[in-house]
């Protein structure tokens, strides 16, 4: 059988990015060699792209970009069937590409921008599209989709500008405090802060613009939240469901990635009949947003046992000790096995 050629995209300019080395590691090393040829392109900080041959563990040490003589600009070619376009020497070879599985969190990796450069160069993508990947990194929009399908979210108001403290005030009267505010735009907890009064408010408003274009001030749920794998394309299975207790108001990127006062329950600790509602309202959500592949749905569940939707990651952490991954082998898929799907997965009509 003739292996297909995979493209793995790592790195790139998001504060996201050391989390993106740690899981690319990890998938490039459970990958199947026997069926795929891997092509290995890493994305700086600063947006440039290289093709990387050299050794594999010196990725998440972040010790690619030194390692000179295994580096050679590259490009995905937006003209369809040129797949992969590698420089040297001011000339360019054409690398035929079968798929792009991109691991890259956040901003311009999560949010549509490279799903989209690969549908124009006619390259399937592992995960999500772009019109979906774009709709779930928005979180006003997607909660009014969901919202649309009578799925419950936290009460909020949106600006897609700096507000003023007159309408920061009739938001904080309608919403009451305390308040989550957040960018609309951003992944993994970045520029995400509770506000107990105006004050906080303002401050918080301030910081999230810092992350995006436009804000979004949210209710807080008065409970804890869920997480939900979910794979698949038209048929989806689900993985068990996880639950974050957290010590402080929320959990934010430190917690996320040390644990320090936070412990992630696997699994949750709730009855079989929550447990079906969650895995049933993160599957409408899937589908609702366009989802393809593997994406995780986080879900609050208040104190009535009512579902509250937050949000949906297209590209969630990605080693092997991390949520989604654990979801999964909880129902009994291993990590390798995971990977091999969700490469079947973007082969798929």
């Amino acid at each position: 059988m003739k292996r297909r050629t995979v493209a793995v995209l790592f790195g790139g300019c998001s504060p996201e990015y050391e989390v993106s080395l740690n899981s690319a590691f990890s998938i490039i090393s459970a990958i199947d060699r026997d069926k795929y040829s891997v092509i290995l392109i890493g994305i700086t900080r600063q947006g440039e792209w290289y093709r990387y041959s050299g050794a594999v563990e010196d990725i998440p040490a972040d010790k690619w970009q030194a390692d000179k003589g295994n580096l050679k600009r590259v490009s995905i070619s937006a003209s369809r069937g040129e797949g992969l376009l590698e420089f040297e020497d001011g000339r360019y070879s054409k690398v035929p590409l079968d798929a792009v599985f991109p691991v890259l969190h956040g901003r311009y990796g999560e949010d549509g921008t490279v799903q989209g450069l690969c549908e124009l160069a006619g390259i399937p993508v592992v995960g999500s599209g772009a019109a979906a990947s774009a709709l779930c990194m928005d979180k006003d929009r997607a909660h009014k989709l969901a919202s649309l399908a009578g799925i419950r979210v936290p009460k909020s108001v949106c600006f897609e500008y700096r507000p003023t403290q007159s309408e920061l005030a009739a938001a904080a009267n309608e919403l009451k405090f305390p308040l989550f505010v957040k960018p609309v735009k951003a992944g993994s907890s970045f520029g995400i802060s509770m506000a107990a009064d105006m004050a906080a408010l303002a401050a918080a408003v301030k910081m999230a613009l810092e992350y995006d274009d436009a804000v979004i001030i949210e209710e807080r749920i008065d409970g804890f939240e869920t997480g939900c794998a979910v794979v698949g394309n038209l048929g989806l299975q689900t993985g068990r469901i996880d639950e974050i207790e957290i010590s402080g108001d929320f959990f934010d990127y430190e917690e996320k990635y040390t644990l320090k006062t936070s412990k992630i329950h696997l699994p949750a600790r709730i009855d079989e009949k929550t447990e079906r509602a969650i895995q049933e309202t993160a599957k409408t959500v899937y589908r609702i947003l366009g989802c393809r592949g593997y994406a995780r749905v986080d879900i609050f569940l208040t104190k009535d046992h009512e579902v509250v939707f937050n949000e949906t990651n297209t590209i969630p952490g990605f080693t092997s000790h991390s949520r989604f991954p654990s979801m999964m082998k909880a129902v009994g898929m291993s990590f390798t096995e995971l990977v091999d799907m969700l490469l079947e997965l973007s082969f798929e009509d």
